[in-house]
């Protein structure tokens, strides 16, 4: 095996309580990349985590796991997050820096990237190896999405993409594997980033309902909903199916629903079993979150809404009646039985 496959190839896993479905996501991904790569190691690097959490990460595909140790850590701040595992990179050497698209990880990335000076490529939605090169390739939709671009890094180490929750599946959890926990105690300067505490608002409506991401039925609304108002039949009828409600851009962008709740190429990728489009025209930005949904009902007063040509089921009609009319003959058939 050359020095190169020898290389170990990273995934980033979040700091917190517990590890993120994204980073776990991630490793299942770097562990296939690793196999075309000729049996490169797989990595994770946890900030101020614990060695349950490096475990955890074993158990779902890495060999090593570091877990970079400093009491200053235990709050984010991205310019020193950044300075810390920039120096986990400069010295295990990867070939390959994957990082977790949520809010805190693109901002982080960049931040990465920068330190490094190598480049970066947001939110891939697929990766691959070059069996001649092997340079990782990092595809993505071009900005508007209605092409998919194919980045490269051949000149720069370590190669970093980012890619957002729900893309990847998540591998199987398998307590029999074993790996390598490091503990790195890194020295960082004096912290230079102001901390302020902001008091955490959630959304009283949908502060009980589960991640878009991680919901087996989502009830998503857009801007023909027409307003805020329209969202509460939504959270009824995902509450009966046991489900969420997520959100186009245009509705999170009117500021009818939050930003953690929007689907699509700038949201969150889902993967439901049913997936209920309200009042969303369907543009390619928010299609290309959806891809993965199994079933997806379409309501909608345009029938020629490019939502309805993607959609397994389309209702052509005003949501205000028949989302109604659905609340009612679930709970009738709910009663029956």
């Amino acid at each position: 095996m050359s020095p190169r496959e020898q290389r170990i190839l990273k995934a980033v896993v979040e700091a917190g309580d517990r590890l993120k479905d994204v980073g776990l996501e991630l490793l299942g991904k770097a562990r296939e990349l690793a196999q075309k790569l000729g049996g490169a190691e797989v990595g994770g690097v946890i900030v101020a985590g614990s060695e349950e959490m490096a475990r955890e990460a074993i158990y779902h595909g890495a060999d090593k796991v570091v877990i970079i140790d400093n009491p200053e850590l235990k709050s984010y701040t991205p310019v020193e997050y950044a300075e810390a595992i920039a120096k986990v990179v400069q010295k295990y050497k990867p070939e390959i820096f994957l990082i977790g698209g949520t809010k805190r990880g693109r901002e982080l990335a960049a931040y990465i990237a920068n330190t490094l000076t190598t480049g970066i490529t947001a939110d891939c939605t697929a990766l691959e190896i070059d069996p001649k090169t092997r340079d990782l390739l990092q595809i993505r939709p071009t900005f508007g999405g209605t092409q998919l671009a194919t980045i490269r890094t051949p000149q720069r180490r370590p190669q970093m993409a980012s890619v957002r929750p729900g893309v990847f599946p998540k591998p199987q959890r398998d307590p029999s594997r074993t790996g390598e926990i490091i503990i790195e105690k890194i020295e960082i300067p004096k912290r230079r980033t102001r901390l302020i505490s902001v008091e955490k608002r959630l959304e009283k409506d949908v502060a009980d309902l589960p991640p878009v991401e991680s919901a087996d039925i989502v009830v998503a609304g857009g801007r023909g909903l027409g307003s805020a108002e329209g969202f509460k039949l939504l959270i009824e009828l995902a509450k009966l199916l046991n489900g969420t409600v997520g959100a186009s851009l245009m509705a999170v962008r009117a500021g009818w629903a939050p930003h953690t709740r929007q689907i699509g190429q700038t949201g969150k990728t889902i993967r439901p079993k049913l997936y209920i489009a309200v009042g969303i025209s369907g543009a390619i930005q928010h299609l290309m979150g959806i891809m993965e949904a199994k079933t997806i009902i379409a309501i909608n007063p345009d029938p020629h809404a490019p939502i309805m040509e993607n959609a397994d089921y389309a209702v052509v009609g005003d949501y205000k009646q028949i989302i109604p009319l659905l609340i009612e003959e679930i709970r009738k058939i709910r009663n029956q039985r």
